[in-house]
């Protein structure tokens, strides 16, 4: 068994200063700003934002924000100037939120093209 002391992810980004903007001032997030930034996540976690001159931006939700009302998550974000990612054939409301199957969910993505999501934790009755 492996022997831990505490584990972080990451994501590449195009631009960490541009990565750094956005966490901080359009999501709200703490961000420790350098050459590899590390995002502060609620709860205690981490994920560093690395520069990639070749990025691409992942094909899956990166991270996942646990909020409390998906649509008022939509419309802070929203005020900040985001608007939420609208899959093809996905069953959206008119916020841009999937509800009723699975967690309440909307995706957005970051500077870089990242997606992440805002969404209501679900939790086993």
């Amino acid at each position: 068994m492996l022997t831990t002391t505490r584990a972080f992810s990451g994501m590449s980004v195009r631009d960490v200063p541009e990565a750094v903007a956005f966490w901080r001032d359009r999501v709200g997030l703490q961000v420790d700003d350098g050459p590899i930034a590390r995002l502060h996540l609620p709860g205690g976690g981490s994920a560093i934002l690395y520069p990639k001159p070749d990025h691409r931006p992942a094909d899956f939700t990166v991270l996942n924000l646990v909020v409390a009302d998906v649509g008022v998550a939509i419309r802070e974000l929203a005020e900040a100037g985001l608007e939420p990612v609208r899959y093809p054939g996905m069953p959206q409301d008119e916020d841009g939120a999937m509800r009723g199957r699975g967690p309440d969910i909307a995706w957005f993505t970051d500077p870089s093209g990242n997606v992440f999501s805002v969404l209501v934790e679900q939790r086993p009755a």
